[in-house]
């Protein structure tokens, strides 16, 4: 049966592009012309945020499978910020573009149910059910356990949604947690990725994949390969390509021999592309998407590239 997963293949494979763009604005960083239109205030900063991702989606929604908007980025706006983050996924979407919502939850009980509600499911409202953020996928943290995940496996199923789990993330500190060995010589990184390929066995698609997959750094190949192998039904969203230091052709080891299981997120490299010394000098900071569109196309060549030799 056809999932979400299947669905975020699909869009890979339309577009021959593993890669998602991770819209993780900062204010200080977007291009003048454009604040200097809004007032230097909480919403005035939001609206320039938001004109900001709507130019950068015009001009990758037709060479870029998916966005990753990190919460964050918009939650330290407080409620103008929410806002604009829901008008964001739903231009995203309205564009024809899967959005991946890289929020992190992790608690348990109707806590976690909550989160799942807000952004798989659906908010009870007496006598009917709303959608509130409704993406497509959202980012959850393992470390509760599976009390902190069945709820959004849940609405994965419920609702035909997805969700990536962090097993090895991309950071430079992951592994003063993640590596540690536990009784019987495997670390905590391999023991949650057992898990996530096992929580994740009724939700695989016609692709082979499940819509419970893992989030998997580009910084730690060796990591990444291994991983491929314990799991075969997990997509990986792959954190850390460009500004982390992630290369392609590390990169490529986490993709299987039909060239798929993988999506690659890269945000500042992408978002502020008119600011690279590869850029900066063909594009003006109002052409500033363009050098996204064209940093897109580099990157997508790059990573087809390293995968097809690997």
């Amino acid at each position: 049966m056809k999932n979400m997963m299947d669905n975020l293949i699909d869009k890979i494979k339309e577009m021959n592009n593993p890669t998602v763009i991770g819209l993780d604005p900062r204010y200080e960083m977007l291009p003048e012309y454009i604040t200097k239109k809004y007032e230097k205030n909480i919403q005035g900063a939001c609206e320039a945020i938001l004109e900001f991702n709507k130019q950068i989606i015009n001009e990758t929604f037709d060479i870029i499978p998916a966005i990753k908007p990190q919460i964050a980025f918009y939650e330290m706006f407080g409620v103008d910020g929410i806002k604009i983050f829901k008008e964001t996924c739903e231009y995203a979407k309205k564009k024809g573009m899967i959005v991946i919502a890289d929020i992190k939850r992790g608690d348990i009980g109707s806590t976690a149910e909550g989160y799942s509600n807000a952004y798989l499911g659906r908010t009870n409202l007496l006598n009917k059910q709303e959608a509130i953020f409704d993406v497509e996928f959202v980012t959850v943290n393992p470390y509760l356990g599976i009390d902190g995940i069945q709820p959004f496996i849940n609405d994965a199923i419920k609702y035909k949604k997805g969700i990536f789990i962090l097993v090895k993330t991309s950071n430079k500190s992951s592994g003063e947690i993640q590596d540690i060995k536990t009784h019987d010589g495997e670390e905590i990184y391999i023991k949650v990725a057992k898990l996530v390929n096992e929580w994740g066995k009724e939700l695989i698609g016609e692709n082979g994949y499940s819509s419970v997959s893992a989030v998997v750094g580009a910084t730690y190949p060796k990591q990444l390969e291994e991983l491929r192998k314990i799991m075969p039904n997990s997509y990986f969203l792959i954190p850390g390509y460009g500004a982390q230091g992630g290369k392609a052709e590390d990169i490529a080891l986490g993709f299987d021999k039909k060239g798929l299981g993988g999506i690659v997120n890269a945000s500042r490299s992408l978002m502020y592309a008119y600011k690279s010394e590869l850029w900066k000098n063909k594009y003006n900071e109002e052409q500033f998407a363009k050098a996204t569109r064209q940093e897109a196309i580099r990157m997508k060549e790059e990573l087809n590239k390293a995968i097809k030799n690997k």
